[in-house]
C-alpha cells in the first residue's frame, strides 16, 4: 500500500488557507448543470484528498458544472482506478491518483492488477509533484549522509521506516541499502505521521518519508534531513543535499498526483480537463496552498504525461524486482 498523505493536519491547514476564493478558469466544458466526479482512492483528510479539493474548487468555476470529490478508499488506491475503468469516457468522472498506482503497482501486483495504466486510461495531466526526504532524529550522531553510512556500517543492522510496504519510499530504501552496501531492516508503517512520531521518539534510527512530513521538524531542529530525492536542491531547503550530488543518482525520484480519464476519452474532453488543471496550477492560491506542505504544482500536455508514466513504469520494474518484496508474503 502506498502512503496517501503527508500529514492530515498540515494538508487540511493548507487547504483551509486557500479560502473559498475561486479563480475564473477558461470555461472549457460546455455542459452546465451536470455533476462530474473526481474519484480518489484514499479517505478524506489526506493529502491526495486535499490537493484534489483545491483543484476541484477551481474546476467548478471553469466548467460551470457541479463537481464533487468521491472518496473510494481501498487496496492502496486500486479500487478507484478499477471503478473508473468501465465508466463512460465523457468527462463525467476522472481519477486523481498518486504515481505509484500507475508506475509501481504493475510490477508489484503483476498477476492480480485489474487494470493497465496506459491501455485502460487516458492520461490528462499531473496536478503536483514532490520528493522524499531521508531523515534522522536531531539527536542522531550523523550530521551527513556519509556519516550515517559510516555509522550504519559500524552498527551492522539498522532499523529504518517507510510510510507503507510497497511504497515508493520503501523501494528507495532498498536502493540505498544496495548502493551503500548497508544492512537496513525495513519497518513499514501505516502512513508517514506515525513513522515520523517514532523517528522523533528515537524508536527507529532513520526514515524515508514524503518531504512535507519532515520539513517542519527539520526547520524546528527536532529532526535532521540528510538527503532528498529531488533532481536538484530546493531553494526552501538549500542546506539539504540531493542524493544525486552525493553520487547516488539512482535515488532520484519524485511522486506526483495525476488525473486520468477512462480509455479513449474524446480529445475535447481531455483538453478541457487538462486546460482547467493547467490554469489552476498557475494561480497564486494553488501555488501557496501546495507550498505549505512542500508540494509544487505541475501540469503538462497529455502526450507528455503518458510518456512520463511509461518511462517511470519501465524504470521501476528492475527496482521492485531487485528488492525481492512480495506483497502477498
Amino acid at each position: 500500500m502506498v502512503h496517501p498523505n503527508i500529514g492530515r493536519r498540515s494538508a487540511l491547514a493548507a487547504f483551509g488557507a486557500m479560502g473559498a476564493a475561486a479563480v475564473p478558469l477558461r470555461k472549457a466544458a460546455a455542459q452546465p448543470g451536470r455533476t462530474a466526479r473526481a474519484i480518489i482512492g484514499f479517505p478524506p483528510g489526506g493529502t491526495v484528498d486535499s490537493v484534489t479539493r483545491m483543484y476541484v474548487e477551481r474546476l467548478r468555476v471553469a466548467t460551470g458544472s457541479q463537481m464533487i470529490v468521491d472518496n473510494r478508499p481501498g487496496a492502496g488506491g486500486r479500487v478507484a482506478l478499477e471503478m473508473l475503468k468501465p465508466l463512460p469516457a465523457d468527462g463525467s468522472a476522472f481519477v486523481v491518483t498518486p504515481a505509484s498506482m500507475l508506475t509501481i503497482y504493475p510490477h508489484l501486483y503483476a498477476k492480480t492488477l485489474r487494470y493497465d495504466p496506459l491501455k485502460d486510461f487516458t492520461p490528462v495531466s499531473p496536478l503536483c509533484v514532490f520528493p522524499f526526504g531521508f531523515a534522522v532524529n536531531a539527536r542522531h550522531p550523523a550530521r551527513s549522509l556519509r556519516e550515517f553510512i559510516d555509522w550504519a556500517k559500524a552498527r551492522g543492522t539498522v532499523d529504518w521506516a517507510s510510510p507503507a510496504p510497497g511504497s515508493m519510499p520503501h523501494f528507495i530504501g532498498t536502493q540505498l541499502a544496495r548502493a551503500a552496501s548497508l544492512s537496513l531492516n525495513h519497518i513499514p508503517y501505516r502512513g508517514a505521521a506515525p513513522a515520523m512520531q517514532d523517528l522523533l521518539a528515537g524508536t527507529i534510527q532513520a526514515a524515508i518519508l514524503p518531504l512535507g512530513e519532515v520539513t517542519a521538524f527539520h526547520r524546528g531542529g527536532e529532526a535532521r534531513l540528510l538527503a532528498i530525492t529531488s533532481p536538484e536542491r530546493l531553494p526552501r531547503l538549500a542546506d539539504v543535499p540531493t542524493f544525486a550530488e552525493m553520487g547516488l543518482r539512482e535515488l532520484t525520484h519524485e511522486e506526483w498526483y495525476g488525473a486520468v480519464l477512462p480509455a479513449q476519452a474524446p480529445a475535447p474532453v481531455v483538453a478541457a480537463l487538462r486546460d482547467g488543471i493547467a490554469a489552476a496550477a498557475a494561480t497564486p492560491e494553488i501555488k501557496d496552498g501546495l507550498s505549505r506542505i512542500d508540494i509544487a504544482p505541475l501540469a503538462m500536455a497529455p502526450d507528455a504525461f503518458a510518456a512520463r508514466i511509461g518511462r517511470e513504469r519501465e524504470s521501476w520494474g528492475p527496482i521492485v524486482a531487485a528488492s525481492g518484496f512480495n506483497p502477498d508474503e
